[in-house]
């Protein structure tokens, strides 16, 4: 991978994605829209504390944007734009695998 910054931003999503609690949150603002730390807390087993301390860090990694809302609310919605970098260094590391894994099975020769 030639990209640093690419391969950076690949190893923050994985790094977030790792935990199943910002899994979790995740899911919920994929399937409910955005959403407050709070609206969150009553949807997901975990206090407004701790999804607090998860959403700064899938802000972090750039999978959530803080949004102001009204009377001081902050609403969180997913950005798709890293996952789809660690989509596409996934991909490319499936491509560099590909070739390499026929040459074995060829080899090998089993199908």
């Amino acid at each position: 991978m030639a990209f640093p910054d690419l391969e950076a931003t690949a190893q923050e999503v994985f790094a977030a994605l790792a935990d199943p609690t910002r899994r979790q949150i995740l899911a919920a603002l994929a399937s409910g829209g955005p959403a407050t730390a709070t609206d969150l807390a009553a949807r997901l087993p975990i206090t407004r504390q701790a999804i607090a301390k998860h959403l700064g860090l899938l802000a972090d990694a750039g999978l959530v944007v803080a949004e102001p809302g009204e009377r001081r609310r902050v609403r969180y919605r997913l950005d798709s734009g890293p996952m789809k970098v660690a989509q596409q260094f996934l991909a490319a590391l499936a491509r560099d695998w590909d070739g390499p894994l026929a040459a074995l099975r060829d080899h090998l020769g089993t199908h």
